[in-house]
C-alpha cells in the first residue's frame, strides 16, 4: 500500500527503529519461523515431496525494490521481468530462504496449484490489515484502543517499515467458498473502517484492501532498504471469526448486514445440494464459472479517463488494477491495455511527495496481474472502495442511449400494450378513453363516471374526438 506519511527516507528509517524499541518494550519480539507457524499450524499444507495428501499450499512473490501489493502470492519480478511464483509447503522452508529478499509478499490464505485467484483459495488462516499514516503518536494511539477495547486485540502487531500490519489470527481457519468469501470480504472492509481512523493513521481516507491482500513477509526487507527487516510482535490471542461482529457500529447497519450474509454463507452444502440442485450440479459438479458477459468499450474508456484524472495517492496501484478488470471485461486487446497503463507511469510517479513512495514500473506489473478472467465479476462497490473514487449506477449497461431507448419501448410495447407504464394517466387521456369506450355518452355521464371536474371535461371533450 501506498504510504502519505511524510518524511525523507532517513526520517523514515529512524522512525522504523522508535518504533521498534517501543513495541519491543512491552511486546515479545516473534521469530519468522514462529510467527508463520502459527498461523499455518504443522499440518496445514502438503508436505514436501509428498502430493498424495491433496492439501493446499501457501504461496508468495518477490519484486526488487518497490513494488505493488499482489493477491495472496510471494512474486519474484527478476531482470527480465518474469514473475515467479514460491510454493509455501509444510515445512515452511522456502519461506527462510526468500526473508534475504528486499520485496516478498504472501497473503495468510492457503491455495490448491499455482493460481493465486479466489476460486483456487481453499482456507483462510487470519484476517491482515494495512495500516498506513503511523508515526509514534499513531502507534501508540493503536496499542491504546486495542488494549482499552475499543478496537479487536490483534494478535501479531508488525513493523512493516512505514507502516502496521495487523493480524487476526483464527481459531479455526475459515473454507474459501464463494459465499464465505463475501462474507470475510465484507467483514474486512467494516473492520478497515474502524481500525483506520484519525487516531490511528495520519491519512484520512482509509485504504481499503482486498481479501486477498498480500503482505511483506516478516523477516524480509521493507521499503526503506537493507538492516530493515519486517519485524513482528505478538500482542493478543487467537480470535473468533464471529466475535469480529462485535466491533462493527450496529447504528448503520453494517452489522445486521453482515449477520445476513453469515447466515447464507454458513449454509452447509448438503443442504443447499438440496435447496439449490440446478445450481449444484453446475457450480460444484460440473465445476462451471458464474456466468458473466463482455460489455462494450465504452466502459473501459470511461474508467480510463476517470483514473487520469480523478486518482489520489494511495489509490493509484489500484487504479490500474481495475483498469486490468475492465480491460478483460470490455474484450480489450492486453497490448492496449499495457500501452495505456504505461502512460499513467509519470504522471502517477509525479504524485510522490517523497522518495520513497515513487510510483514504479513494478507496480504496473503487479497491477496488470489482473487482466484474468476470474476476476471480471469483480464487484463494483468493490472497485468504488480500492479506487477511492465514486461509481455511479449505469442502468444503461454501457448502451448508446438511443439504443437502450429503443430496447426500452420495444419492451414496454410488449409488456403493456395499453400503456399502462405511463402511471396516472392525464385528464386528457381520462375524457379520451372514456369517450373511447362510451361514443355516445354525454359530458355529464363522463363527469358522473370519472369524477373529473366538470370544467376539465369540457376542455378537452372536443380535443378528445380526433383520437376516437
Amino acid at each position: 500500500m501506498e504510504n502519505a506519511f511524510g518524511g525523507t527516507l532517513a526520517e523514515y528509517q529512524v522512525l522504523y527503529l522508535e518504533k521498534n524499541a517501543y513495541l519491543a518494550q512491552c511486546l515479545d519480539v516473534v521469530e519468522p519461523f514462529v510467527f508463520y507457524r502459527e498461523i499455518f499450524p504443522e499440518g496445514s499444507f502438503e508436505r514436501k515431496g509428498v502430493y498424495k495428501d491433496g492439501k493446499a499450499n501457501g504461496i508468495a512473490v518477490t519484486l526488487p525494490g518497490k513494488g505493488g501489493s499482489v493477491n495472496g502470492v510471494a512474486l519474484e519480478i527478476e531482470g527480465d521481468g518474469r514473475t515467479h511464483r514460491y510454493t509455501i509447503t509444510d515445512d515452511l522452508e522456502k519461506l527462510d530462504e526468500l526473508r534475504n529478499t528486499s520485496f516478498t509478499i504472501m497473503s495468510p490464505i492457503s491455495y490448491y496449484g499455482k493460481q493465486r485467484s479466489g476460486k483456487m483459495a481453499r482456507y483462510l488462516y487470519a484476517l491482515a490489515f494495512d495500516l498506513d499514516g503511523v508515526g509514534m503518536p499513531q502507534l501508540r494511539d493503536v496499542l491504546h484502543q486495542m488494549d482499552y477495547k475499543i478496537l479487536p486485540k490483534a494478535t501479531f502487531v508488525v513493523n512493516s517499515g512505514t507502516g502496521l500490519h495487523l493480524y487476526y489470527v483464527l481459531t479455526e481457519p475459515v473454507p474459501m467458498y464463494p459465499q464465505n468469501q463475501h462474507y470475510l470480504k465484507e467483514l474486512k472492509y467494516s473492520l478497515t473502517r474502524q481500525i483506520w481512523n484519525r487516531f490511528t493513521s495520519s491519512i484520512e481516507q482509509p485504504q481499503m484492501q482486498g481479501l486477498m491482500q498480500g503482505f511483506r513477509i516478516v523477516g524480509s526487507g521493507t521499503k526503506l532498504g537493507p538492516g530493515y527487516p519486517v519485524v513482528a510482535f505478538r500482542f493478543g490471542d487467537r480470535v473468533e471469526l464471529n466475535s469480529l461482529l462485535e466491533w462493527i457500529p450496529d447504528s448503520n447497519g453494517e452489522r445486521q448486514k453482515l449477520q445476513g450474509i453469515l447466515r447464507k454463507a454458513s449454509m452447509p452444502l448438503a443442504e443447499a445440494k438440496e435447496k439449490y440442485p440446478d445450481w449444484y450440479e453446475r457450480r460444484v459438479v460440473r465445476g462451471e464459472r458464474r456466468n458473466c458477459w463482455t460489455v462494450k468499450r465504452d466502459l473501459y474508456d470511461w474508467w480510463l479517463r476517470r483514473i487520469r484524472s480523478e486518482i489520489r495517492v494511495g489509490h493509484r496501484y489500484h487504479g490500474i488494477m481495475t483498469l486490468a478488470i475492465y480491460a478483460k471485461k470490455c474484450g480489450i486487446a492486453e497490448e492496449e491495455l499495457r500501452q495505456d497503463a504505461y502512460s499513467l507511469l509519470q504522471p502517477y510517479d509525479d504524485m510522490s511527495v517523497e522518495k520513497i513512495n515513487r510510483f514504479t514500473k513494478d507496480d504496473v506489473e503487479a497491477a496488470l496481474s489482473m487482466f484474468n478472467e476470474d476476476y471480471v465479476t469483480f464487484p463494483r462497490d468493490d472497485i468504488a472502495r480500492l479506487s477511492g473514487l465514486t461509481m455511479p449506477v449505469n442502468k444503461r449497461n454501457w448502451r448508446k442511449q438511443e439504443e437502450h431507448l429503443k430496447r426500452a419501448r420495444a419492451v414496454q410495447a410488449v409488456d403493456y400494450p395499453n400503456y399502462e407504464w405511463a402511471g396516472r394517466p392525464s385528464a386528457q387521456n381520462k375524457v379520451t378513453q372514456w369517450r373511447l369506450q362510451h361514443p355516445e355518452g354525454r359530458k355529464v355521464d363522463c363527469h358522473r363516471d370519472t369524477g373529473l371536474d366538470p370544467k376539465t371535461i369540457r376542455k378537452w371533450w372536443d380535443s378528445s374526438v380526433d383520437k376516437i
